[in-house]
């Protein structure tokens, strides 16, 4: 029950995103009631285009419920309940996901390019912050129950601090929030960065970006 109650919670954190700022959200407004995305259209449309025939279902999605397998080299997973695995957010310019952590684990430094993202801790201890284009950190521990917001497109990351497992629910004003992790995004993009230009951004050796690459490339 108090699961549950949490999950609500946390459901209408992320209507409220959505509704509170309409001039900031990351997707256009929608021109009718519903348009579940037909993910099976060849048409290539800025979104998706509507399906003909729809149900109750379309609207529901139960893939939060439980946690996700968290056994990676970083130690979190994120289950996302965006238009790619819930069609019936289509246009409605907002999305969730759970996010479990491991002990120690950690949702990597990364980016939503089209959505403000906020979070609510179902469980566990946090550490979480954001980087501003000033290079300005602001970070804060949080706990079960509190809410932690990461401004659209800067840089920001989640790790456990406790010595169980922790988990949170997030919302996006946005059906499709877009994700660049940065070290898979630098390290480990296809075709490849040369070398040598991550060399001289990160002031370190050829060698040493290759040993780092390596760590990232396609398994």
């Amino acid at each position: 029950m108090a699961r549950m109650i949490h999950l609500y919670v946390a459901a209408a954190c992320a209507v409220a995103l959505a509704l509170a700022a309409p001039a900031l959200a990351g997707d256009p407004d929608m021109l009718q009631d519903v348009c579940v995305a037909d993910k099976a259209s060849p048409i290539k449309i800025n979104g998706f285009p509507c399906k003909a025939n729809i149900t109750a279902d379309d609207f529901f999605f139960p893939g939060l419920r439980n946690p996700g397998n968290t056994n990676n080299p970083a130690g979190s997973v994120v289950t996302a309940a965006n238009v790619d695995s819930f069609p019936g957010v289509n246009t409605l310019g907002v999305s969730m996901a759970r996010i479990d952590y491991a002990p120690g684990g950690q949702n990597p430094p990364h980016t939503h390019p089209r959505a403000t993202e906020i979070i609510f801790v179902l469980e566990g201890t946090l550490e979480v912050g954001f980087i501003t284009t000033a290079n300005k950190l602001f970070a804060k521990t949080i706990t079960k129950g509190d809410v932690f917001v990461f401004p659209r497109g800067l840089v920001h990351f989640q790790q456990n601090r406790g010595h169980g497992p922790a988990a949170v629910i997030a919302g996006f004003n946005s059906q499709l929030q877009g994700t660049q992790a940065i070290a898979m995004t630098l390290f480990g993009a296809t075709p490849p960065v040369d070398t040598d230009i991550l060399a001289k951004a990160f002031r370190i050796d050829n060698g040493e970006v290759d040993a780092i690459k390596a760590k990232f490339a396609p398994k």
